[in-house]
């Protein structure tokens, strides 16, 4: 299989997953190439303006849709208190689309997280933990940012208060 093709191929089957991500070694059994082959397809796609997410449980083809909208709240908490922040959004109808930090040395470091649910958020911070993985906000002592969707300025503005009230936002 060509290129060409086979990026055609992996569009087409991200459109068909919807909003359920699929690994790289997924993609690659079912391409039949390597996983590094997929990484430099998913580049080469996003380089066209290819609308591909990494989350930590795959690749995703987002679109964000019209009817929504979105807010960057900028946050600071210890580790202990990731998952209730992120539960303190999905709760009040936010998805959080990604988390990036401001480094000094190397500027904006931004990964997508996509989380709609609890069931997301217990997912991820049972991974951070599992992995033993540093969160990104520890390279910013704690001060990080997440881009959040929701359906209305009025959920992001009732977002913006839980987050001001449990202390978090900046």
């Amino acid at each position: 299989m060509e290129g060409v093709e086979r990026r055609e191929k992996l569009i087409s089957i991200l459109k068909n997953r919807k909003d359920e991500p699929i690994s790289g070694s997924e993609l690659s059994k079912q391409l039949g190439v390597s996983r590094q082959v997929i990484v430099q397809d998913i580049a080469l796609l996003r380089a066209v303006n290819k609308n591909i997410l990494s989350t930590t449980k795959g690749y995703l083809l987002y679109y964000q849709e019209e009817n929504k909208v979105n807010r960057c709240f900028m946050v600071k908490h210890t580790n202990d208190q990731i998952q209730d922040e992120l539960c303190s959004i999905v709760d009040h109808g936010g998805k959080v689309l990604d988390v990036i930090v401001m480094h000094d040395i190397y500027g904006e470091i931004r990964t997508d997280l996509i989380m709609s649910s609890r069931k997301d958020v217990y997912d991820f911070v049972k991974k951070v933990k599992e992995k033993q993985t540093v969160p990104l906000k520890d390279l910013t002592d704690g001060t990080h940012l997440h881009t959040v969707e929701a359906d209305s300025e009025a959920t992001l503005d009732e977002i913006e208060a839980v987050l001001r009230e449990k202390g978090y936002l900046v």
